[in-house]
């Protein structure tokens, strides 16, 4: 009897045995496949695009009267999204975590604007530009202090921290408050507490196209345009995504879709240097 049970346990841990060999070796061959680390390949697997944008800052990206996300940024993401052949699935956030939650793998790209800068280029892979900007200085409409770049010097700003526009108002002496959204740093510089604010060209028409009464100006514009394109995890992983984002602008701008989308939002085409 005993040896009847022996040999019952014998076979048991070797049966067992069995199935870590064959489940070791099946994760083996999960880690050695290439497609396992690839990106695109993850997302055409699971039949959608995760996108991180703000949904606050119009015309870019922002929700209409009836709460429905908008802007230029979501047709553009959306149409690339179509060009995978994936659903375009949107994540709102604020501004500083965004890029935070690239890093983490939360997000698979970012379409928000995005300006290409030396520092993040370091970090991100960027996709050809798509867009490109003015930078404009907006203060009160009866501030005649600020005329070129460098009388920020000691004035007070506001913008999104980690911003470009952030930096570069840095850049230039003037003290930075951050704040969340746009509609912050509009309430801040109407109210005087802050001297001025840099953004977008593009944006501050859209702005006073929504409060034509609005008491505010352009003070500085800068003579050369930044390059908006979409940053997502720099290495091999996101190589065949970048591949694949840089054909769908492509043929995005060739078809005249970007140029569409442009004048939509903002009234001129901005997809051209």
């Amino acid at each position: 009897m005993k040896n009847k049970i022996f040999k019952m346990l014998v076979l048991a841990l070797f049966i067992m045995g069995s199935l870590n060999l064959t489940s070791c070796s099946k994760g083996n061959d999960l880690s050695s496949n290439p497609e396992s680390s690839d990106l695109l390949a993850q997302i055409q697997e699971r039949g959608s695009i995760i996108i991180a944008m703000e949904g606050t800052w119009a015309p870019w990206t922002y929700h209409d009267e009836n709460d429905q996300l908008v802007g230029y940024d979501v047709e553009v993401a959306q149409l690339i999204a179509d060009k995978l052949s994936v659903e375009a699935e949107f994540v709102e956030g604020e501004w500083d975590g965004l890029l935070a939650g690239l890093d983490a793998g939360r997000y698979d790209i970012m379409v928000n604007g995005v300006e290409i800068t030396d520092d993040r280029a370091e970090k991100y892979d960027f996709s050809k530009p798509y867009a490109y900007n003015r930078t404009a200085v907006i203060t009160l409409i009866n501030n005649n202090e600020i005329q070129a770049m460098s009388d920020l010097e000691g004035k007070q700003t506001a913008n999104t921290i980690s911003s470009t526009y952030a930096d570069l108002a840095e850049a230039y002496g003037a003290e930075v408050t951050g704040v969340d959204d746009l509609n912050q740093t509009f309430e801040l510089l109407l109210s005087g507490r802050i001297d001025a604010t840099l953004n977008a060209e593009v944006t501050y028409y859209d702005y006073m196209k929504a409060h034509p009464d609005a008491q505010i100006k352009i003070a500085v514009l800068t003579k050369e345009a930044s390059k908006t394109a979409i940053p997502m995890r720099k290495g091999d992983a996101s190589a065949s995504l970048l591949q694949a984002v840089n054909t769908a602008l492509t043929d995005l701008e060739e078809n005249g879709e970007l140029t569409r989308l442009s004048e939509k939002y903002f009234g001129t085409d901005i997809s051209k240097e």
